[in-house]
């Protein structure tokens, strides 16, 4: 046998490097919900801001499935995350914000731009610091106030008001106006605070519940079906002010409050594991 053969016969020892791929499934969701938010803009700009509205809920739902699909599929990939994030910035940063100025805050003038500005600059800290921190922050909650949750706050009190009232646009110093300053500026501020906010991330799919828990739900969804506009703004205005409850509880008990589970090794990036 000669030497040639012996090479042959022996298992190649090299393995082929998986090919960082674009993978079309998880990221035709993202853009999906990208296409809602641009939507939604539009929308704004023709006066027709109940349809924004439910186009950035939209893009919430497409933001939820896209990371579950990658998962499910095995298609997770650096380009994905990339896009993922630039996509939220964009429906949950942008339209949000410039959403809001048109429809409440454009007739203050100047002033106006004040709590337009916090929202947008705090939505891109909030997905910045998530970023970075996603290998060390506690599954169970998330840093701050979200922001699907921070654009559901305040896409909501608009799809509440135009709803009920049918305003296509609100006078500088009406209640309306003052409502959508205070509520955008709060969910600016929301965003980057350290106050921890349930994720319903981690929990056992296989643990049996209640019967009532099935019958709440069902109560809850029927609430959903005959209000949509009213009970989802109530449901994200209790969720928005869960973090602080949290945190004030856990204050008072004297238990820790950073959701920061582990440190890390980098000194330059200290400020932001707090």
């Amino acid at each position: 046998m000669t030497p040639d053969s012996l090479e042959d016969d022996e298992p190649s020892t090299s393995v082929r490097p998986r090919r960082k791929g674009i993978y079309a499934l998880p990221n035709s969701i993202t853009l999906g919900a990208l296409f809602s938010a641009f939507y939604a803009i539009v929308m704004a700009m023709n006066g027709r801001f109940e349809v924004a509205c439910v186009a950035i809920f939209a893009a919430a739902i497409l933001d939820s499935l896209d990371g579950r699909v990658a998962r499910m599929t095995n298609t997770q990939s650096a380009f994905g995350e990339q896009m993922d994030s630039l996509s939220d910035m964009v429906a949950f940063g942008a339209a949000p914000a410039l959403i809001v100025y048109m429809w409440a805050l454009k007739d203050m003038g100047k002033p106006g731009w004040i709590p337009a500005f916090v929202y947008i600059a705090g939505a891109a800290l909030r997905l910045a610091r998530f970023n970075v921190n996603i290998g060390v922050v506690d599954k169970r909650y998330f840093q701050g106030l979200p922001s699907p949750a921070a654009a559901a706050l305040v896409i909501g009190l608009i799809w509440a008001v135009v709803d009920q009232a049918n305003y296509s646009g609100v006078k500088a110093g009406s209640w309306e106006s003052w409502a959508a300053y205070g509520i955008t500026l709060f969910a600016g501020l929301s965003m980057v605070t350290n106050a921890p906010f349930y994720s319903f991330k981690v929990f056992d799919r296989r643990r049996s519940v209640p019967f009532v828990v099935l019958v709440m739900i069902m109560l809850g969804i029927g609430l959903a079906a005959l209000d949509p506009s009213r009970v989802l703004f109530g449901v994200f205005c209790v969720y928005g002010l869960s973090g602080y409850v949290i945190y004030g509880w856990r204050k008072a008990k004297g238990k820790p409050v950073s959701v920061i589970s582990t440190s890390t090794d980098e000194p330059d990036e200290r400020g932001l594991h707090q």
